[in-house]
């Protein structure tokens, strides 16, 4: 029969590996462009976290009309960090991805929306948190290029995962003063006309989504860009 000391060590031997699991229970990225339009993701991971894999350069670009799909996995451990569609983008030798010649896109040296001082639509994630918690949600501090809808899958029923962004193409009625001369909306002086249209969006440093989550290991973390009704 264990003493209690020992039986209490025992216990933390078979719980410790057991939280490190929940904690660190693979997730995936995946990017989907529905727009009509090619994009090009950028992801930035927070400062002193690691960047997410992609060998193969496959979110670099992202075709539209639904085809552009791509499915990263995130790095072990905690991980946060934005996610933003880049449009009307360009390169020192203009990659072309249906050249058999161009094996891999050159950096992206300029693009209408999506990089400073243009507005950006900035979906932003968190993963492998305590207990296997996985934050999300879409900001339009920094203005509106295009609309974003993170979904996560993969998640046991019951879990507070919901649906969260922005699917209104808010350049439609973007008021005149805010135009951007390439196209999207500043966000100077648009909290409100942001948030009304998107309650599900953050519009300032301290504002928070209408709808609550608390979304526990989810397998995978999908990003829309460009969403139809279904979202």
């Amino acid at each position: 029969m264990p003493t209690s000391k020992a039986f209490l060590i025992l216990v933390l031997a078979v719980l410790t590996p057991m939280a490190a699991t929940s904690q660190d229970t693979a997730t995936n990225l995946t990017l989907h462009n529905l727009c009509a339009y090619p994009v090009w993701p950028l992801i930035t991971p927070n400062i002193g976290l690691p960047a997410i894999p992609d060998l193969d350069d496959a979110a670099s670009r992202l075709d539209g009309g639904g085809e552009g799909l791509v499915t990263l996995s995130f790095p072990s451990g905690a991980w946060s960090g934005r996610v933003v569609a880049r449009t009307g983008c360009s390169s020192s030798d203009d990659y072309d991805s249906s050249s058999p010649s161009s094996s891999s896109p050159a950096a992206v040296t300029r693009c209408d929306t999506g990089m400073p001082p243009a507005p950006v639509t900035v979906a932003q994630v968190s993963v492998h948190g305590s207990g296997g918690l996985a934050e999300y949600s879409v900001s339009l501090v920094d203005g509106f290029n295009l609309p974003v809808m993170v979904t996560p899958h993969g998640f046991e029923q019951g879990r507070q995962c919901p649906s969260l962004g922005c699917a209104v193409d808010l350049d439609v009625d973007c008021p005149r003063d805010a135009r951007a001369p390439a196209g999207g909306c500043r966000a100077q002086g648009q909290g409100h006309f942001f948030k009304e249209r998107c309650p599900d969006t953050r519009t300032t440093p301290t504002d928070v989504e209408a709808t609550p989550q608390r979304c526990i290991q989810p397998g995978e973390l999908k990003i829309v860009f460009c969403p139809d009704s279904s979202y």
